[in-house]
């Protein structure tokens, strides 16, 4: 298997908490699988919470924050539909995710909610949240970075589908004291053999933070168990009541059952050497698995993800039809996901040198904007 490296044992504090390797942050990933219902948002708190949980996660979507109508289609069990629409059928008001993190907090658990704008990032601050965390996609959103790292309080920051000038643009607006780099690939469902999970203690090395690792795969044992043992910190992984349920992660997501069964391994394993972990690991996926999800500590993108690159995270898109000669204003151009159909455009860098250029020929609505554009 080759020599093995773990990372120095990092500690992310939350107040009077910490987390290490030995004794990780569990998020279970809730999402958007309420479908707007508070009923259904408190049962998933509740599950979660029974099945060892110590924060679940929320995601605050508006639509224009996220995508550009025109992106292109998802099939869904009732049918398909725009893309756009439905994360437009899920935006919710400020009071549901004030009324959520209460109930949250009321069952001693952590509440933690992902914006993907100003707009959200701000109102999630206003709820007087203790952690902030900043998804995959996010990850080169230049505007949304800054906002995040001026409220100054512990943040999560998920690598998916990332190279590593993209993660140091990231990373070097937060104190590292603040920050926790969340190993991830942005596939869903992620292969494990993709997860190269020697990564932790390169990144953790090579940036002095501390690390861990945001999920996709469906087993509930493998690449937690071996992330915490090569030093994860804090493990996210999604959770749902069923995996029959239509909530747009259900179906690579936990049950209550597997993700208690997650836990429970981790926090066992937690307690024994390094080799008794590989070891029983081995005997239950085999030492060719293990292998390949332990990888070899290179950073990269995974196979599983590569195709996303561009088109999961930001680039620079017309909001509105912009004709031959015209100038560029600020309300011309949005810092969107490129996703299904459409064209990536420049990084989000460029959005000010955009501003007051001249279009050189026609760019239909919700098209990237790249240099020969203008």
């Amino acid at each position: 298997m080759g020599m093995v490296v773990i990372q120095k044992n990092r500690t992310f504090k939350l107040g009077v908490q910490e987390y290490t390797s030995h004794k990780p942050l569990i998020i279970a990933e809730l999402g958007t699988g309420h479908g707007g219902s508070m009923a259904k948002a408190k049962e998933l708190v509740d599950a979660a919470n029974q099945a060892g949980a110590d924060c679940v996660k929320f995601q605050i979507v508006y639509a224009d924050e996220i995508l550009h109508p025109n992106t292109g289609d998802v099939p869904l069990p009732g049918g398909t539909i725009r893309l756009y629409d439905c994360f437009k059928a899920l935006e919710m008001d400020e009071r549901f995710y004030r009324d959520i993190k209460d109930y949250v907090e009321s069952k001693g658990l952590l509440f933690l909610c992902t914006p993907f704008g100003i707009r959200s990032a701000r109102i999630i601050h206003s709820l007087g949240v203790k952690i902030m965390k900043i998804a995959s996609p996010e990850l080169n959103h230049d505007e949304l970075l800054a906002e995040i790292a001026s409220y100054y309080i512990p943040t999560l920051l998920s690598s998916g589908v990332s190279r590593l000038a993209d993660i140091e643009n990231a990373i070097e607006r937060f104190p590292p004291s603040h920050l926790c780099l969340l190993h991830c690939v942005t596939s869903y469902p992620a292969p494990a053999e993709d997860y190269n999970l020697r990564v932790l203690a390169s990144l953790s090395g090579l940036f002095g933070i501390c690390v861990g690792v945001s999920d996709h795969s469906l087993d509930p044992i493998l690449v937690p168990t071996l992330a915490c043992a090569l030093g994860a910190s804090v493990v996210e992984k999604h959770f749902c009541l069923s995996r029959n349920d239509p909530g747009l992660d259900d179906p690579i997501a936990l049950d209550p059952t597997n993700f208690a069964l997650m836990v429970e391994t981790i926090r066992r394993m937690s307690t024994v050497p390094f080799k008794t972990v590989i070891h029983e690991l081995e005997q239950e996926f085999g030492k060719d698995l293990v292998g390949k999800v332990m990888g070899d500590g290179v950073k990269r993108l995974a196979d599983s993800e590569r195709a996303n690159y561009e088109r999961t995270n930001r680039s620079i898109h017309a909001l509105r039809e912009l004709p031959e000669g015209a100038i560029i204003g600020q309300d011309d151009i949005g810092i969107l996901r490129t996703e299904k159909v459409l064209r990536p455009g420049l990084h989000p860098q460029w959005k000010g040198a955009l501003i007051g250029r001249t279009v050189r020929h026609y760019i239909p609505a919700g098209e990237g904007i790249r240099f020969e554009d203008v």
